[in-house]
């Protein structure tokens, strides 16, 4: 375990080293309009006195006179502040107060990382204030904006801050327990990238640095402290609070984010009643809004900028009227728009898993989740999701149902829903369940996967199991078949099958087992 941790810590640090190679870049490479815009680098006291290090860019030639919207944008997890420097420029442009902040922990700020607790929402407003004794800032039209870290504490501060009349979440959170936690399994390779890059670019506090070392050993113990902790760090927790407050509120997420899936974000979405939008794209953590960090052209920041336009500028550019949950298939290239989340794949068919299958565990079938980042991002890029040859699958070690062949093109649209009966022969056990879009020669690729773990149970009695995929766009050819698979060993997670263990299957005639699949209404 420690040597598999130290592996994917090493693989974290290279991930944020290329990262932070391209923030510098935007630095040294700023747009045309750097030059006319005004560019401040200040030191503002955070929460407690803690210096955050922030930079301040005001439109060019703005009047003494006039106020401007003010958008506060805290860093990603273990970027600098220059991170969105060329967004800020545009921002500037478009008449707002810009002021872009070093969470505190991390590079030159002070203070520990707190993982988005209550020092880092009242960093937030202390930043609002002091934009607003400090600049031409509109106390009437204050948002937040942010990717990733940013993302999380953007939210956090609005239900916390009346003063936040719009947020763009951009690759964030609502529910960390529902991220890295999420089928009460450990997302291990998501833990130790987030681990090794704040190691790396930052300073843990006593709490946080206890908190990854108790989701790594798996302490049931210590499992009430680690939700509870996660609880007070979800947006979710405090949705009444936004609700009331009418923030208005954009949610952008990819449909492979290995860090912060959005399952989670579609949960928080129907939960909110103000103004609301919900975008999800092909990709994983924060891959969807990249180009845009560099001043190239992005739809996810240019819908952030619309956002931001009509509900903190009063700009009538019609976002208000369009469909709110826009996606983007992994399939195609063009959007589709629906009135909300429950139309998304509102249309369900279901494949039935018929007898008794018996599996052994601890050993990886072949069947995976894929590779944080890389994945993904061959996906997103070349449509090239992970792949398994479903007739290869040794079936000692992994259970398989399929699908007849479709004669027509299946869109799967939404989150594929496992119910099954389960008798294990320990008390405790992991299971990770794929969804493969299978060709005519048995190549299965990647629809959507999701892990279950179980604790406590009485080994020989058997439960019924209920275990959501992370939700999807993909088109099925024609001709083509949907397998379900089942192992119980997958990098991507920690598993808790003890040596020797075997899980059973069944579909009894009172409880029949099933994979419900979401589909596009046609």
């Amino acid at each position: 375990m420690g040597h598999h941790r130290k592996a994917l810590r090493t693989t974290a640090v290279g991930a944020v080293s290329a990262t932070l190679i391209a923030g510098s870049a935007l630095g040294l490479a700023p747009t045309a309009q750097a030059a006319v815009n005004s560019v401040r680098f200040v030191d503002i006291s955070g929460y407690g006195g803690t210096v955050l290090k922030a930079n301040v860019v005001t439109p060019a030639g703005a009047d003494a006179t006039r106020r401007y919207p003010l958008l506060v944008m805290p860093t990603s997890w273990g970027l600098p502040q220059i991170e969105y420097l060329a967004q800020a420029q545009k921002l500037a442009d478009s008449g707002y107060v810009v002021v872009t902040y070093n969470v505190r922990g991390f590079w030159q700020s002070g203070g520990e990382i707190e993982v988005a607790g209550p020092p880092d929402t009242a960093d937030a407003s202390k930043v609002i204030d002091w934009a607003l004794a400090n600049t031409p800032a509109d106390a009437r039209h204050i948002g937040m904006a942010g990717v990733s870290y940013g993302a999380g504490i953007s939210l956090l501060a609005a239900a916390h801050d009346k003063r936040i009349k719009a947020v763009a979440s951009l690759s964030g959170w609502a529910d960390l327990v529902g991220s890295i936690y999420s089928g009460r399994t450990q997302h291990t390779q998501a833990a130790a990238l987030l681990d090794g890059a704040s190691l790396v670019t930052g300073h843990q506090s006593t709490e946080t640095r206890q908190v990854f070392d108790d989701f790594y050993a798996s302490n049931l113990a210590k499992e009430p402290d680690l939700i509870a902790w996660g609880k007070k760090r979800s947006a979710v927790s405090y949705v009444d609070q936004l609700n009331e407050n009418g923030t208005a509120v954009m949610l952008a997420n990819a449909w492979g984010d290995t860090v912060f899936s959005p399952n989670q974000y579609t949960d928080f979405y129907e939960k909110l009643t103000g103004p609301k939008r919900l975008e999800l794209r092909p990709g994983d953590h924060a891959t969807a809004e990249i180009t845009g960090l560099f001043g190239l052209p992005n739809d996810v920041w240019t819908d952030a900028g619309r956002w931001l336009d009509h509900y903190l500028r009063g700009e009538d550019n019609g976002i208000d009227r369009e469909l709110p949950v826009r996606l983007k298939s992994r399939s195609t290239d063009g959007y589709e728009g629906y009135p909300d989340w429950k139309s998304v794949g509102a249309t369900r068919k279901k494949i039935a898993l018929a007898g008794t299958t018996t599996i052994h565990t601890n050993v990886d079938s072949g069947a995976d989740g894929g590779i944080v980042f890389l994945s993904s991002i061959l996906d997103q890029v070349a449509k090239l999701p992970p792949v398994a040859s479903i007739p290869l699958l040794p079936r000692r070690w992994a259970a398989v149902w399929q699908s007849e062949k479709y004669r027509t093109a299946q869109q799967v649209r939404g989150a594929v829903k496992l119910h099954t009966t389960l008798t294990p022969t320990a008390e405790s056990g992991t299971l990770v369940a794929y969804l493969y879009d299978v060709g005519p020669l048995g190549l299965g690729k990647l629809v959507s996967n999701a892990p279950f773990t179980f604790h406590g149970r009485t080994p020989g009695r058997p439960f019924g199991v209920d275990l959501e995929l992370f939700s999807t766009a993909y088109d099925v050819p024609a001709g083509h078949r949907l397998a379900l698979v089942v192992d119980t060993v997958d990098p991507l997670y920690l598993e808790h099958n003890p040596s020797g263990a075997q899980l059973t299957f069944s579909s009894p005639e009172t409880d029949p087992s099933y994979v419900s699949v979401p589909l596009r209404e046609q």
